[in-house]
């Protein structure tokens, strides 16, 4: 009876935390001083680990898909530095379709927040992790059909390149208003549409090249080690 109520306690905080709690967290961390960023960011980390940790079960002690995760994280810390197209999203996505929606939030939320470190923290960087994170949570609930077919998992990539930009925008909206403005929310859109395509390409791209040979390798290690 415990162990039932436990597992409906994860499954509650897999849907509860990454829906209902971090976006409030998120919106609140662009109406608090600057002051308050670097606690904010940390809030966030703990809610990712919280996240991550409702996706393990008593039976599973969670270390290969920890590593898996890690190993995730660090190429997309890498990949962050290369110049005009960056495989994070691509990276998030193949990590959540074979790892689940936990491990893809965590890849995509750490991604944004240690990679900052080296590109730069700041009050953005919650609204990325949340951005990045919620990419990899969907493309975890939708792992079957994105395995399955090729074209919807490189569609997935295009859709979520144009969300992940259409997200920070109103980052940048509300950073700059006290409120949302849809007339410059319209106007951040226009500016950006040209790093926004290069983006949705640049998703497309490496899910195309990284899809198989990641897919192939990850399902070898499902299958010997049950993660």
């Amino acid at each position: 009876m415990r162990m039932i109520e436990h597992k409906k306690t994860r499954i509650v905080l897999s849907w509860i935390l990454p829906l209902l709690i971090m976006p409030p967290v998120v919106y609140l961390s662009t109406k608090l001083d600057s002051r308050y960023t670097a606690g904010m960011i940390l809030l966030m980390v703990v809610l990712t680990l919280l996240l991550f940790l409702s996706g393990i079960n008593r039976k599973e002690i969670g270390t290969r898909r920890m590593v898996l995760s890690a190993i995730f994280i660090g190429m997309a810390i890498a990949g962050r530095a290369l110049p005009i197209l960056k495989p994070v999203t691509a990276l998030t996505i193949l990590a959540a379709m074979y790892l689940g929606k936990e491990a893809g939030f965590l890849v995509g939320a750490f991604s944004a927040v240690l990679s900052n470190f080296f590109f730069g923290q700041g009050p953005w960087t919650p609204f990325q992790m949340l951005a990045w994170g919620l990419i990899g949570w969907l493309a975890g609930i939708l792992a079957i059909p994105l395995q399955t077919h090729r074209w919807l998992m490189l569609g997935y990539g295009a859709i979520t390149g144009l969300g992940y930009s259409m997200l920070m925008d109103i980052w940048t909206v509300l950073w700059h208003y006290e409120g949302f403005s849809a007339a410059y929310y319209g106007t951040v859109l226009i500016t950006a549409m040209p790093h926004t395509l290069l983006y949705v390409g640049g998703n497309v791209l490496f899910l195309a090249v990284l899809g198989k040979p990641i897919g192939d390798k990850l399902l070898r290690i499902q299958k010997k080690y049950g993660i």
